[in-house]
């Protein structure tokens, strides 16, 4: 496979199948989570959204200050586990026990609150101790990520949290994503490893599935939920002012 179309296409239909099935398999779990998105938002309390990993760090920024997104998200950016600190930095914090708790309780998530975790293999420790300390405070935790991969990952692996214990076990709510063991999914010839991750896609369409989701119950319900506007889309920065009094005070990154 070294045509660059053949390669766009293999890399395309490998996508389309994942999210297919995202689609497919996962209506019942978006809409469970839907409904508690749309509980938190209605009542106009946060929804706080956190992606310990390095890449799965764009989940949470993916949903945040977003155009056609809840004003109501409040993405944890955490520098911790930002590939920006540093990527061997990023990694090595996101196996480190104990600091998950740190950032959800320097995040006040607490009774009440509501916190989307998103993690392509649901495994790190940074991710379980983030779930584990929510959940104790009282918090309740959604979870979005692959099952396959954390099934599928050995229990002695040095990026296991100390309990070995797996997101979609210890959460409220559960979008499994369907990420493959690896991430990459495209094989070439003469190349020994695959290529081509497809766990950023996977998470962008669980999660905007999600948000459109509890927007669509919380219409339903009559409520007009604050929804962002593109800043660069004619009259965004004058429908964005509306929100900000009431949201710049209450969302750390914002």
């Amino acid at each position: 496979m070294t045509d660059p179309a053949a390669l766009m296409r293999t890399y395309f239909e490998r996508i389309t199948t994942l999210l297919t099935r995202i689609e497919t398999e996962e209506a019942g779990s978006i809409a469970a989570a839907a409904e508690l998105v749309a509980a938190h938002a209605g009542d106009d309390r946060l929804v706080y959204v956190y992606g310990p990993g390095g890449h799965s760090n764009l989940a949470a920024q993916e949903v945040f200050f977003r155009a056609g997104g809840l004003v109501n998200v409040s993405a944890i950016l955490d520098e911790g586990t930002l590939l920006s600190g540093g990527a061997l930095r990023s990694m090595a914090m996101e196996r480190t026990p104990g600091y998950g708790r740190l950032v959800i309780e320097d995040n006040r998530v607490g009774q009440g609150d509501l916190l989307i975790l998103v993690n392509a293999y649901g495994i790190n420790a940074a991710l379980i101790d983030a779930a584990l300390t929510a959940r104790e405070a009282g918090a309740t935790v959604i979870g979005v990520s692959s099952r396959e991969h954390a099934d599928g990952t050995a229990p002695d692996h040095p990026a296991r949290h100390p309990t070995k214990r797996n997101l979609h076990d210890l959460v409220d709510a559960h979008i499994d994503t369907k990420v493959p063991v690896g991430d990459a999914v495209l094989d070439i010839d003469g190349i020994g490893e695959r290529v081509g991750a497809i766990s950023t896609f996977a998470n962008a369409y669980a999660l905007n599935c999600l948000m459109a989701a509890a927007i669509a119950l919380l219409g339903a319900r009559g409520t007009d939920p604050a929804i962002w506007r593109s800043g660069n889309a004619p009259g965004g920065d004058q429908s964005n002012a509306l929100f900000l009094g009431r949201f710049r005070d209450r969302v750390r990154w914002l």
